[in-house]
């Protein structure tokens, strides 16, 4: 079960990390998705731990990172330059064994129970 923590209320501007615990296998793609109230969710940032590629939204490209320690089975996603359009509820999501790792919320079968993230202006 993926358990997400790390989410809150911060101002325009300003920083979140999230955090994601059990991460995976090497062979597994995991990420971040986002839903916003009203929108549909968004895949914004995945991870394929294999060899640590990476693929981002346009919406977050520059501003989040996201990265694996596998030392402490964890998975973050570092937000910097906080936007109000930022706000939403962020689920940590995992993939399928030696599947592909997209942005493609069919690619992920398993699912966080989300952690809210608000950004004021």
């Amino acid at each position: 079960q993926l358990v997400e923590s790390g989410g809150g209320s911060v101002q325009a501007g300003g920083h979140l990390r999230l955090s994601c615990a059990p991460s995976t296998t090497s062979y597994i793609c995991m990420g971040w998705f986002r839903q916003a109230p009203g929108k549909e969710r968004e895949g914004i940032a995945v991870i394929y731990p294999a060899d640590r590629s990476t693929q981002y939204a346009d919406s977050v490209k520059g501003r989040f990172t996201i990265s694996q320690d596998n030392a402490k089975n964890t998975m973050y996603l570092q937000m910097d330059s906080l936007k109000p359009e930022d706000t939403a509820t962020y689920y940590c999501v995992k993939g399928r064994l030696f599947a592909g790792c997209s942005l493609n919320r069919a690619d992920f079968p398993s699912w966080g129970q989300g952690t809210q993230v608000t950004v004021s202006s």
